[in-house]
């Protein structure tokens, strides 16, 4: 299974308290205003940015009327408007590198909190480009076989669209191009294969190994990360060990 993967399991794992449930409502409602303005219009059959950020807040039980008014703010309020969406870039401890996807109405605030957190970690923010020549935009729909033949789940994806797969156990990661997420995904629920999650996500051409300690040093410093208001989504290069991801867990 892929770094991305494991990251994502383990925020699940770590289940989501009352506080930070409203903290994700914020941060899922930011990313559907902006999808609603930026990607295409309120509908979301005609906005496959829109529809991709609907099932991420569905995914996380958001109240469908906050969803709706989401939407409405990113159809004609000027709070959405305000909205920018930055990628910050840097080194984790050790080397590892880190990308970051935010949302802000005010990037002075928002660099210094990121810069903070860096700092305090052993790292350091980096210069646009220093390291997202590392990553490929991508988009990524993890399946569960249920029973079915993952070889044979995963070629029905390659025929609608996808680009590529890994098998890890019961569980299938297919990539595809980020505008083909939702074709894909369609395509797989009309032949009752159960999808658990899409997304684009950013990941990584090559991984970086580091011992568990270290491993463990990073994962702390992208969990900060990720615990501020404006940062929507944090990346790395990280190989995610077993051993690692038992002392972080």
């Amino acid at each position: 299974m892929s770094g991305h993967s494991k990251w994502s399991q383990i925020k699940r794992a770590k289940g989501v308290t009352d506080a930070k449930r409203g903290q994700l409502f914020t941060k899922l409602g930011r990313e559907i205003s902006v999808a609603a303005r930026a990607g295409g219009g309120p509908d979301p059959e005609a906005n496959a940015r829109l529809r991709l950020a609907i099932q991420r807040a569905r995914e996380a039980n958001m109240p469908m009327d906050t969803i709706e008014r989401a939407i409405k703010r990113g159809s004609g309020s000027a709070d959405a408007a305000a909205l920018e969406e930055i990628l910050y870039e840097g080194y984790g401890p050790n080397g590892a590198a880190i990308m970051i996807e935010a949302m802000t109405d005010n990037r002075n605030r928002t660099v210094a909190e990121i810069r903070n957190v860096f700092k305090n970690s052993g790292g350091r923010l980096g210069e646009t480009g220093c390291v997202a020549y590392l990553f490929d935009s991508k988009g990524i729909i993890s399946v569960e076989a249920d029973g079915s033949d993952p070889d044979e789940v995963a070629l029905q994806a390659i025929e609608a669209g996808a680009d590529d797969f890994r098998v890890d156990d019961s569980s299938i990661e297919i990539y595809t191009d980020p505008t083909q997420v939702e074709t894909v995904r369609a395509a797989l629920e009309q032949e009752r294969v159960r999808v658990s999650n899409a997304e684009t996500a950013m990941i990584p051409k090559t991984t970086l190994e580091l011992d568990p300690r270290d491993t463990v040093t990073v994962l702390r410093m992208m969990e900060r990360l990720e615990e501020l208001d404006d940062v929507q989504r944090v990346y790395s290069n990280l190989e995610l060990s077993e051993e690692a991801l038992k002392q972080f867990v």
